[in-house]
C-alpha cells in the first residue's frame, strides 16, 4: 500500500474525506472546509501539541479542511506524536520550518500548502487547548463579517500547578494586562490589534504576511501594517480559548522580557506613539532603578520601591482570596515578573536597537 510522506504538505487528493470519523454535522459553517487551512507552529511542544490538536479535531467538520504542524526543529517528542496522530487524523500535515520562528511557519504553511481553493487561514497556538468548534466558529466569523480581513479573539489564561494558577489569575486583570481587549476582554467590536485567529488569505498575501525577523509582536506587527492598508480587524469575544501560562518564573520572566523588546521593534519600525499601558512598565522599571541606586544617597528615594511593594504584597493578598488557596500569594510575584522583564526588555530594545530574536 503506498504512504504518503507527511513532512510535506500533502494533496487535498492524498486524504480520505468520506471516513466515519470525518462527517459533517449540521452545524457545519457555510464555507467548505476546503477553503480553511489551518496553520500549527511549533518548538519543542511535546508536553501540549497533542491536547491541541485533539482539542481542534474534535470536530468532524475539521476532517475536509488542511491542518498543518510547521516544525522549527524540535529536538523533543514533537514530530514523532504528530505523525502517530496522522492515521486517525488524515487531514492532518507536517512540515518543516527552517525559519524556525512562528512568523516564518505562517507564512511557509501559506508558501506551501494554500492553494486556488484556500481563502481563510486559521493560526493556532500549541500551547492553547481549543473550544468545540473554533475554526468553524472563526470561519464563520470571517464568512459573516465581510469587511473584516481579520478575526481575533480573547485569551483566557489558565493553569494547573500553584505559580501558573496566581499567573494565569494576575494576567487576566487590568494591572496584568493593562485593559488590553483580547486579554480576557468580553466585549466584541472592531479593534487595532488581538489575538491573530483567523485571516482572508487575499489580506494576509496583500500585505506580504508576517514580518519573518520578528520573533515575538509579529502579529502587532502586522496588525499595524494590515490596517495601515486599510484591513479591518473584528474582535468577536463569543469565541474563545484557554492559554496556558509558563510553568515557571524564569520562563514567565523570559516570555516577557521578549515581549518588551518585540513592541520595541514593532514601535521603531513604525514609528509608533506607543500607548500608556505600553510606556508604563518601562517607566515603572526606569523609575525602580534610579530609586534603588540613589537610595543609598537619599533614602527617602526607597518609597517608590516600598509603594510598588505594597501593591504586589496587596495583589497577593486579593488573589489568595480569589483562588480560594496559598498558591495566590505567587500573584504579586508574577506581576512583578510580567511588569519588570516587560519593561527592562522595551527599554533595552529601543536603545540597543538589536535584533529581538
Amino acid at each position: 500500500m503506498q504512504t504518503r510522506d507527511i513532512d510535506a504538505c500533502a494533496d487535498r487528493t492524498d486524504r480520505p474525506v468520506a471516513t466515519a470519523a470525518c462527517k459533517t454535522g449540521s452545524a457545519a459553517p457555510r464555507v467548505a472546509a476546503r477553503n480553511v487551512l489551518v496553520a500549527i507552529p511549533v518548538l519543542n511542544e511535546a508536553a501540549h501539541i497533542s491536547d491541541c490538536l485533539t482539542s481542534l479535531f474534535a470536530d468532524p467538520w475539521l476532517c475536509g479542511a488542511r491542518v498543518v504542524v510547521a516544525d522549527g526543529g524540535s529536538t523533543d517528542d514533537t514530530c514523532a506524536i504528530v505523525r502517530a496522530m496522522v492515521a486517525d487524523h488524515p487531514a492532518l500535515s507536517l512540515i518543516h520550518n527552517p525559519g524556525r520562528l512562528q512568523s516564518a511557519a505562517i507564512n511557509a504553511v501559506i508558501r506551501e500548502c494554500a492553494d486556488e481553493d484556500t481563502r481563510f487561514l486559521v493560526r493556532c497556538d500549541a500551547h492553547a487547548t481549543y473550544p468545540p468548534r473554533f475554526v468553524a466558529r472563526v470561519t464563520q466569523a470571517l464568512s459573516a463579517w465581510p469587511d473584516a480581513a481579520s478575526i481575533v479573539t480573547p485569551m483566557d489564561a489558565t493553569g494547573q500547578g500553584c505559580f501558573q494558577r496566581a499567573a494565569a489569575w494576575v494576567a487576566d486583570t487590568p494591572l496584568g494586562s493593562g485593559g488590553s481587549a483580547h486579554r480576557g476582554g468580553s466585549r466584541s467590536g472592531w479593534v487595532d490589534h488581538g489575538h491573530h485567529a483567523g485571516f482572508r488569505i487575499a489580506w494576509f498575501r496583500r500585505i506580504g504576511g508576517y514580518d519573518e525577523s520578528f520573533s515575538h509582536n509579529e502579529d502587532a506587527e502586522f496588525d499595524r501594517r494590515l490596517t495601515q492598508a486599510g484591513g479591518r480587524i473584528r474582535l468577536d469575544a463569543d469565541i474563545r480559548l484557554d492559554y496556558r501560562m509558563r510553568p515557571t518564573l524564569a520562563g514567565l520572566a523570559r516570555q516577557y522580557w521578549n515581549y518588551g523588546r518585540g513592541r520595541a521593534r514593532t514601535v521603531r519600525k513604525h514609528r509608533m506613539r506607543p500607548r500608556l499601558r505600553q510606556i508604563v512598565p518601562a517607566l515603572n522599571f526606569a523609575g525602580l532603578g534610579i530609586a534603588l541606586a540613589l537610595a543609598p544617597v537619599w533614602p527617602w528615594f526607597l518609597v517608590f520601591p516600598a509603594l510598588y511593594a505594597s501593591v504586589l504584597v496587596a495583589v497577593s493578598c486579593v488573589a489568595v482570596a480569589r483562588l480560594r488557596t496559598p498558591c495566590g500569594l505567587w500573584a504579586g510575584v508574577a506581576l512583578g515578573a510580567m511588569h519588570n522583564f516587560w519593561g527592562a526588555g522595551f527599554m533595552w530594545q529601543v536603545i540597543a536597537g538589536t535584533p529581538a530574536r
